[in-house]
Parts: structure tokens; sequence; C-alpha cells
């Protein structure tokens, strides 16, 4: 009976709910920015360009930018987009493009309202999120105790435990390590960082993020290079395939409506705009104005989606192992492999299984790291933090030693629920985020805007926080 209700409750949520508050809110910022993410995007750029400078002794913008990347940039992006083919058919990577495009005015808001209502710790560093700005931009403790609650589960336990399985399962089949070794290297490797704090995951997400994605960019560029004349071919079978024109692949997958829902699905999953998981990475940057966070935190969902996601479908689109007529006979992060594997042999293996491997154990990083400023909303004390880090640990050594999938159907629920909750809050403060989006826009000729939110026109009030009152 409880599968039953969790089954029932999955299928409320992400069918005939999330989905369509999902598109809904993207669709609805990306109008009221005036269309943000497209006349803006090379100034993105620019953003993250300058994003190392002015954090002092706090963390810096690009810094907060790679934790939320490392969360983001997980075996979603290798897994989940061959299991988003497998369910939903090549239509399906054309709705987790159309999720990406809206859903980056979406991470602009949400990170922007993190930036506005951020606080500062004792150590100079900053906690915020959408606990924070539920409870000081709405009013509601008890809706921010309830948002920091389910992203702990989700983030801090199941997500934790799912990313280790990954790379348990991957180095078990690959190359016959036992799930037990894989679990004490696993905690061996994250305790340190864990224990060293958010500066110490800062540092490590920093230098370990633009490495792997570039190296896994670059590979699926060369698999690109090597099957050119396929990709037309490939183009044109996402595009019909997302409306159904191909009644062949409509067939085999069940038309629009799969492709649509596992696209969104695994979309959300993957570059987390709207869930409310990425601003409180965001909210830990050193920055001059809440809207510059926002931009970078924006790009964070293209690089995810566009670039990252892509580059899976294209090494497994352009591969002969991946049959439309067959589909699940193949699935996951095993598909994705062997399509390396099919070109490249027992190098391309290896290579897949690091990248695997270092994508998991980023996403680990960037998890605890927003369950840590939601554990400092509910008054966690140091000693409390510390014991939760342990059970992280653990929860990653489970995830490599079992299958937990009631547990894991519960963090989709858990998911589904975050992202109403936060989408809910960022809609009525929205007019925050516009207030600075607009303030950052008219300072913008005359040099890198600073904020100051005494007084501030664009604002529809005062905040009550001193961290953005200057003089």
């Amino acid at each position: 009976m409880f599968d039953a209700f969790i089954q029932w409750a999955n299928t409320l949520i992400w069918d005939h709910l999330l989905i369509y508050v999902l598109l809904g809110a993207g669709a609805y910022f990306t109008i009221r920015t005036r269309f943000l993410q497209f006349r803006r995007f090379g100034y993105f750029w620019s953003a993250l360009s300058h994003s190392r400078e002015g954090a002092g002794q706090g963390i810096s913008g690009f810094q907060a930018f790679c934790i939320g990347l490392a969360s983001r940039v997980g075996t979603g992006n290798i897994a989940g987009v061959a299991i988003a083919l497998t369910l939903g058919g090549p239509g399906a990577i054309f709705w987790m493009w159309m999720v990406a495009l809206v859903g980056m005015a979406t991470a602009f808001i949400e990170a922007t309202l993190a930036q506005l209502f951020k606080v500062q710790q004792p150590d100079g560093t900053f906690r915020g999120g959408p606990a924070y700005y539920i409870e000081r931009g709405l009013g509601s403790r008890l809706w921010g105790s309830v948002f920091a609650v389910l992203l702990i589960f989700t983030f801090g336990l199941t997500f934790n435990a799912v990313q280790a399985n990954t790379i348990a399962e991957t180095l078990n089949s690959a190359h016959g390590i036992p799930p037990l070794f894989t679990a004490i290297g696993l905690v061996v490797l994250a305790a340190p960082v864990l224990f060293g704090g958010m500066r110490a995951i800062a540092r490590v997400a920093e230098w370990m993020l633009p490495i792997m994605a570039l190296a896994y960019v670059a590979l699926a560029l060369v698999i690109i290079g090597l099957h050119v004349q396929k990709i037309p071919e490939v183009l044109s079978l996402i595009v019909r395939s997302a409306f159904g024109v191909d009644q062949a692949a409509a067939g085999a997958f069940g038309g629009v409506a799969a492709a649509l829902l596992n696209g969104v699905k695994r979309g959300l999953f993957s570059n987390e705009a709207g869930m409310g998981s990425a601003p409180n990475a965001a909210a830990t940057a050193t920055v001059g104005h809440p809207a510059s966070q926002g931009f970078i935190q924006a790009l964070g969902v293209f690089i995810d989606t566009i670039i990252v996601c892509s580059a899976t479908a294209f090494i497994v689109l352009a591969s002969d192992l991946y049959d439309p007529a067959r589909p699940a006979e193949i699935a996951g992060a095993t598909l994705t492999q062997a399509s390396v594997a099919a070109q490249f042999g027992a190098a391309g293996m290896a290579f897949m299984t690091a990248v695997i491997f270092l994508f998991a154990f980023s996403s680990i990083l960037g998890n605890y790291a927003y369950a840590d400023g939601n554990l400092t909303y509910l008054g966690a004390s140091a000693p409390m933090v510390q014991g939760f880090k342990v059970i992280v640990l653990l929860a990653v050594a489970g995830g490599c030693l079992g299958e937990l999938p009631i547990v894991w159907a519960l963090a989709d629920v858990a998911m589904g629920l975050m992202a109403l909750v936060n989408l809910t809050a960022i809609i009525l403060l929205g007019r925050w985020a516009f207030g600075a989006l607009a303030d950052y826009e008219q300072a913008l000729p005359q040099g890198p805007p600073m904020f100051d939110s005494q007084a501030n026109p664009h604002l529809p009030d005062q905040i009550g926080t001193g961290v953005w009152r200057r003089g």
C-alpha cells in the first residue's frame, strides 16, 4: 500500500502539477525579464569571467557557481539522458532543451533572491536559499522549515546515495571492483572535503568542475566529428520525435506525452532550475550585486543541459548501439559507456568510468553544500552539523552497497514537493528580483554595479538584513 501511495504521489506531482507549473513559471519569468537569457546571453559569460574577483576571505562568485554546477553536473547528465532516451525517445532531448531555455530565467530569479535575502555567518561566509527567502521575504518560518527538511532529505541523503550507487555499479560492471571497495574509497575521499567546510568544497569544485566538463565535451566533439554526416539526421530525429511526427518513434515511446514528461523530469533533475537547490550555492557568493550571481547561475543551466546533456545525447544517438525500435535493450549509464567504448575500445570505457566517477563525486560534494545551509537555517549546532556529515558518509556507503528503490521513489516525491514550494515562493517574490535586475541594468553603463538596498527605488521595500546596506 505504501508503494502504491508513493507511485500515486509521483504521478500526481510530476504528470499533473509540476510539469505545467515549471514551464509556466519559466515562461512568465522569461517574459517579465524581457527574455533576459537571450538578450543578455553574451553578458552572462562576461559576468562569469569576472566572478573570481572581490571575494576576499569569502567564497567567490565563480566558486559558488562551481558548487552549484557540481550538483547539477552529475550522473543525470550521463545516465539520466540515456534513461530519458530509453523512456521518452529522442524527442525527450528536445523538451530537455526547452525546459533549460526557459529555466535559465527561473534560475536567474531564484539565485538573485538567494543573494538578496542571504545572511552572514560568523566566519565571514554567507548562507541563503529558498528557506531564507521564504521566511524573510514571505514571513513564513513554517514553510521555510518545510523546504529545508525536504532538501536535507533529498539532496543531503538520498541523492548522495544515488550518486554513490551509480559509481559502485559502474566500477563493478566495467572493472569488477567490489562495491565494498568503492564505498571505502568514496568515504575516504569525501570525508576530508566535507569536514573541511564550505571553503574546502568550494576549492575542490573550482578546479574539478571545469576540467571534467571540458574533457567530456571534448570527447563528444571528437565523436561528433567522426560521425558528422549523421548530425543532421540526429537533429531531425530529435525534433520529429518531440512532436510525434516520427510515427515509428511515437509508437515505440508513447508519443509526445512520454517525450515531454521524461524530457521535463530529467531536465529538471539535471539542471535543477526552479527546484530550489542551486540558490543555496548562489547565496554563498561574496559579490557586489545580487543580479550578477543570478547571471552566472542562469548560465549554469545552459552549460549543464544545452552543452553537457546534449553531449551525451549526441554520443548515444550517433552510435550504432541505440536502436529506436528496441530502446530498452541497453539503458542508463551503460548505454553511454557502451557508445563510447564502441568508438575507442577499452580506453573509451576507462575514460567513461573516470568521468562517471568525477561527475558523481562532485555531485556528492555539491549536494552536501546545499544541505549545510539548510541545517544552519534550522538552527543546527556545530556538533550536529558534524554529526550530519557522518550520516552523509554513511548514506554514500549505503548507496554503494545496496538497492533502495523505495527511498529513491520517496526522493522523487520530495524533489517534486521542493520544486512546488520553491516555484510558489519565487513567483510571489519575483518583483524583488525584477527590481534587482532593473537596478543592475540602469547602473551598468557607469561600470560594474554595486548594490545598496537602502532607499532603492527599484525594490518593493527595504530588505530586513544588513548584508546589502552600504555606508
